[in-house]
């Protein structure tokens, strides 16, 4: 229902490469890290969102998604679902056109919230898994 393949496509490949990554820090050892170099890899300009706003691959980082000067393509959420719904919400209000909650991220009013204000949103899903099922190539850098 929530992580129809053509949803998944259309976020992937058609609605924007900057895509602002909430909870990306400079740990290494987080899932965030290493799926946010597998989307740069892919061509899209990550943004993270962290309270510590550190700068992570390159990229500068903003303590939440208001604070980002610029406009971003899609919402990656890498938040306990207990706090995801507000993270969807930021989403809206600052112009996303989709979210993404990453593997184990649910919250369905959000789902719904989010849906009804018109951005396409997958939950329990992760990027650095779909890419490859799209048939799409992620090239090795360094």
């Amino acid at each position: 229902m929530h992580s129809e393949t053509a949803t998944v496509r259309k976020i992937l490949e058609d609605l924007g490469d900057t895509w602002a990554i909430v909870g990306l820090s400079s740990n290494e050892r987080r899932a965030a890290y290493g799926v946010a170099d597998v989307l740069r890899r892919y061509g899209k300009r990550i943004v993270p969102v962290h309270p510590k706003a550190e700068t992570v691959h390159g990229e500068q980082g903003y303590p939440s998604l208001a604070a980002i000067p610029f406009d971003v393509d899609v919402v990656d959420v890498f938040v306990n679902s207990d706090f995801a719904g507000a993270v969807a919400d930021e989403a809206v209000a600052k112009g996303a056109k989709a979210v993404w909650f990453q593997l184990g991220v649910t919250d369905e009013a959000a789902y719904e919230r989010t849906r009804a204000a018109g951005l396409e949103m997958v939950m329990n899903r992760c990027p650095a898994i779909e890419i490859p099922r799209l048939g799409a190539e992620i090239p090795h850098v360094g």
